[in-house]
């Protein structure tokens, strides 16, 4: 399919240098003047008082002191009143899928917090769809409003499928077409597999060496102080992992590029308060740090967006012109492109944010056009938000399920050593509890909301595999959740204490090919429909988001309190301790599976992680931890 012609596309610096020398030096007029304006400037980190900036083609021809355009260039300006203007943020750490929208309609959410740069590692429809998917992705991040620089999927599975299955697979071949076919394929995405990173698998090797031979930076995703040196050695150079100031120092100290990933508090993807503590804490320089969004639900990512990040920045003791060069500059420089974006500087693109006193997004210009302003989306935008790509018909068609109902595996009527997910708060870790007891006191506990039953069935189509498991830590859920978009495989993963209304859920998603949704009593309370992939909707992201706020008032009030972030991450095998895939049980870094319950005799129980007491108190809890 050929593609439109990207909206708001400016010529590349090659074609423009007369230009933009003959309007700089005053002999040509520019098109644009942005009258009045103080200078975030994030190369000396200071905020520039009294300047006009002068823009011609798309990018900046020059920053002079207010005042210096002569008269005659009247009505050609911009009053931005006194405003502080700073260059566009760049998320050097985004999967655009799980906003659950395309590349099209998560650009409007994008311009509206200041963003006019993502790097984007689509590894989620390559999951589901493979090699096809990620060509159909970047078709859609090329008709978006939008810059968007491909991190080429790395871990596709994430694991390999001996632990999960996958609708899609990636392979090294693959990796060395996307870089020689497509020129916006600039980076190895996330290397999510770091156990077979750091023991040197060969198929884990034989991508980065893809990477590598092409001068391609390679991003990371690790847990564990023990894997630095072995991943740093394998030329991974970023994380966005980092989870406290020790182990972000630690990684810094091995060369590694750190990603505060900032998020709402109520979600596993606000680590940046601890993190931050490398630089405030332990006095290490910042010079190696950016920020970045990573995962974003759509109501959360109209509401904490990339400036928001840099505003906990702010809030956690940077400077502003520091905390926003973290979001502009810092970025370009890690990906090398800082000669092109990231700064306010002659030759740059014009992608440009005007900023309140509190550091609040008013306007944003994309390559010198007004996109947003006093908050809103223009016309302009408007018409480009409407000539979206369209998915092909094979992409609606992906969730495949087993034909047989749910039915609960055979439970032992006397002891036996139960495997459990402990599932912390927020969701992002989990621990491997064990509880010595009968079947008839797991679902005596299940039917309580002490524990709940877990499953993921294989939906792609292949093993037509189902898997269960038992959790604690989800909340006493009256009723079932259940949701397509569960990392980083995608199976559908469902939870709940009622197997009826599990099997209600599970059906009305099949039914609509993907999404996520809440079920009492045999009644949908809430769904929200991604037909394409099982991983996007079809509609604009103000609408995703109307319908994902009403889902998540859902969930809360039938009891679940793990945040749905979260929950999606319960089946994804490369964080530890404990995961359940389509295919079992697994523990994290062993990759070692477990069944639901074994023989005391057999396992003993002194091996075990820890004790899951049958009647679970608070106290006890919180003596186990």
């Amino acid at each position: 399919m050929v593609s439109r012609k990207k909206p708001f596309a400016i010529a590349p610096l090659t074609k423009m240098t007369r230009s933009l020398s003959l309007v700089a030096s005053g002999q040509w007029p520019p098109e644009l003047i942005l009258r009045n304006s103080q200078l975030l400037c994030p190369y000396t980190e200071a905020i520039l008082p009294d300047r006009e900036i002068w823009i011609m083609g798309g990018r900046i021809a020059a920053v002079k002191p207010k005042g210096t355009a002569p008269t005659r260039w009247a009505g050609r300006e911009y009053d931005v009143e006194g405003g502080i203007v700073a260059p566009g943020l760049i998320d050097p750490h985004v999967h655009i899928e799980s906003s659950m929208v395309g590349a099209c309609a998560y650009a409007e959410a994008a311009l509206l917090n200041g963003t006019t740069t993502v790097f984007c590692d689509c590894h989620e429809i390559a999951n589901v769809l493979g090699l096809r998917g990620i060509k159909w992705m970047i078709e859609d991040c090329r008709r978006s409003p939008l810059n968007i620089f491909l991190t080429v999927p790395s871990t596709v599975p994430a694991t390999n499928e001996r632990i999960e299955t996958s609708g899609g697979r990636i392979d090294w071949w693959d990796v060395a077409y996307i870089f020689d076919r497509f020129p916006e394929a600039i980076a190895l995405g996330e290397k999510m597999d770091f156990v077979a990173v750091a023991s040197g698998h060969p198929h884990a090797h034989a991508i980065l060496r893809e990477a590598l031979r092409r001068g391609r930076p390679v991003c990371g995703h690790i847990y564990g102080e023990e894997f630095v040196a072995a991943y740093a050695a394998s030329g991974i150079t970023d994380t966005h992992e980092a989870t406290e100031g020790d182990i972000a120092l630690a990684m810094l100290q091995a060369g590694i590029w750190i990603f505060l990933r900032g998020g709402p508090p109520s979600t596993p993807w606000h680590s940046l308060p601890k993190a931050i503590e490398a630089v405030t804490r332990l006095g290490a320089s910042p010079k190696r740090l950016c920020v970045c969004t990573d995962d974003r639900d759509p109501e959360d990512l109209l509401l904490f967006g990339l400036d928001w990040v840099v505003r906990e920045c702010w809030r956690h003791g940077l400077s502003r012109p520091l905390g926003w060069s973290l979001g502009s500059l810092h970025p370009a420089l890690r990906f090398g492109m800082d000669g092109e974006i990231g700064g306010l500087a002659p030759g740059r693109r014009a992608d440009l944010v005007l900023l309140d006193d509190q550091g609040q997004v008013q306007n944003t210009w994309l390559g010198g056009e007004l996109v947003v302003e006093k908050g809103k989306i223009t016309q302009s935008l408007e018409q480009a938000l409407n000539i979206r790509y369209h998915y092909p018909r094979s992409a609606y068609r992906t969730v495949r399920l087993p034909r047989q109902t749910l039915s609960p595996p055979s439970l032992p009527k006397i002891p036996k050593l139960f495997h459990v997910l402990g599932i912390e708060p927020q969701g992002i870790l989990s621990r491997h509890l064990t509880m010595v007891t009968s079947g008839g006191e797991i679902l005596r506990l299940i039917e309580e909301g002490k524990l709940s039953w877990l499953v993921v069935l294989e939906r792609h189509g292949k093993s037509r595999e189902i898997s269960w498991g038992i959790a604690e830590g989800i909340g006493r859920v009256q009723g079932a959740v259940a949701s397509t978009v569960s990392h980083d495989a995608h199976n559908l993963l469902v939870a709940g204490s009622n197997v009826e209304d599990m099997e209600v859920a599970v059906r009305i998603l099949e039914k609509v090919q993907g999404g996520i949704c809440v079920v009492s009593s045999g009644r949908v309370l809430a769904l929200v429909e991604l037909p394409i992939a099982g991983l996007l909707s079809e509609k604009r992201i103000g609408e995703v988001a109307k319908e994902m706020h009403r889902l998540k008032k859902a969930w809360h009030d039938v009891g679940c309190r793990l945040p749905f972030m979260g929950f999606n991450l319960l089946s994804l095998s490369v964080i530890p301790e404990i995961r359940l895939t389509n295919k079992g049980l697994v523990l994290v870094p062993e990759m070692r599976f477990v069944p639901l319950y074994e023989s005391v005799k057999e396992r003993g129980i002194e091996n075990s992680t820890s004790q899951l007491v049958p009647k679970l108190t608070p106290s006890s809890r919180s003596q186990r931890r």
